[in-house]
């Protein structure tokens, strides 16, 4: 999955992706955002991890990744 996190008064938003299920990432923005965890928690496809404030959050988009397109086009 690719997760986009916006953070309050940072300029870029965070894009990981995870191979955490779709599911998986909403119940934990949802723990995040409740206050049953003070931290959003996500988990990269390299195994790296990436902790979020959950008061810092402004928006966490969930979607599939984009498929590069590879070689040339027609002329």
């Amino acid at each position: 999955m690719e997760v986009k996190i916006g953070v309050q008064h940072a300029p870029r938003e965070i894009v990981i992706e995870s191979e955490q299920s779709g599911e998986e990432i909403e119940q934990a923005v949802a723990a995040a955002l409740t206050g049953s965890a003070k931290l959003l928690s996500l988990t990269d496809d390299r195994g790296r991890k990436v902790l979020v404030p959950s008061e810092r959050l402004a928006y966490v988009e969930i979607g599939e990744p984009t498929k590069h397109k590879v070689g040339f086009g027609a002329i």
